[in-house]
């Protein structure tokens, strides 16, 4: 059996290719891998920013590989150690991800673009959460969607597990450009490499703020932040990079960041 995860690295950016024909569905050792693959990532300080998208150009991801459920894999098995598909709950991850959506994302697949920063949908992408269908929760998406769209509309897809073609999903703000298929990896690589020339621990800070506010209202965040209390942002105060950019705007010109 051929991996069903593939890397490519270029400079400061990955691209991680979710390539299980015919369907890049998820089984519990695929995502395992992810987690690996993403943890490696995060470690990695001359890694940037990350790009993840599917093999072929019908599927992006569907979620869940029932085949491998009714072959033994228990819907409640060991996911690794980023959770399902390797990002969703990965713990301080602090760089960007990009999702390039390829085609079909449905269930835990929509799940895996929600866990990017930034989403990219091919023109003939389309979107569901199936999982009611089934009888049973699209959990993640449950507790993400909500916050990303607007209410009634996303409790309307989880109740009734509609399909929504791409011009919907960026109607609602769920995805961030439209772009043509052919053209999709190339706009995620022209993404990523802008990303990837700026300063990370600007990034990670935003990161790590963004995750806290999710659950803790606005004053507490903000102590948090002036406090210092956040590592990201105490590192980056005390960073050189702080310190170049300030000097780079002085200078008028750009700023070299070091990450540190």
């Amino acid at each position: 059996m051929t991996n069903p995860i593939q890397t490519h690295r270029d400079g400061p950016v990955l691209l991680v290719t979710l390539d299980r024909p015919k369907a890049n569905a998820i089984d519990l050792a695929t995502s395992k891998i992810m987690g690996d693959v993403f943890a490696d990532f995060r470690d990695d300080p001359d890694l940037r920013v990350a790009i993840i998208t599917g093999g072929g150009d019908k599927f992006f991801c569907p979620g869940w590989d029932l085949k491998a459920a009714a072959d033994g894999d228990a819907v409640d098995g060991d996911y690794g150690v980023g959770g399902f598909g390797g990002l969703q709950e990965l713990p301080n991850l602090n760089k960007p991800v990009i999702a390039a959506v390829n085609g079909i994302a449905c269930g835990g697949g929509l799940e895996l673009a929600l866990s990017a920063d930034i989403i990219l949908a091919a023109d003939h992408a389309s979107f569901a959460l199936p999982e009611i269908k089934s009888g049973t929760v699209a959990d993640a998406a449950s507790i993400k969607l909500p916050k990303r769209i607007p209410h009634h509309i996303a409790m309307e897809l989880l109740f009734t597990g509609r399909w929504f073609d791409v011009e919907e999903a960026h109607k609602w703000g769920l995805v961030n450009e439209i772009v043509p298929q052919a053209q999709l990896l190339d706009r995620a690589w022209e993404m990523a490499r802008l990303l990837a020339s700026g300063p990370p621990l600007v990034y990670a800070a935003i990161k790590e703020i963004v995750r806290h506010a999710e659950d803790h209202n606005f004053q507490d965040t903000m102590d948090q932040i002036t406090g210092r209390k956040f590592k990201t942002v105490d590192t980056l105060y005390s960073s050189e990079d702080q310190l170049e950019g300030a000097k780079a705007f002085a200078e008028k010109r750009d700023p070299v960041w070091k990450g540190r």
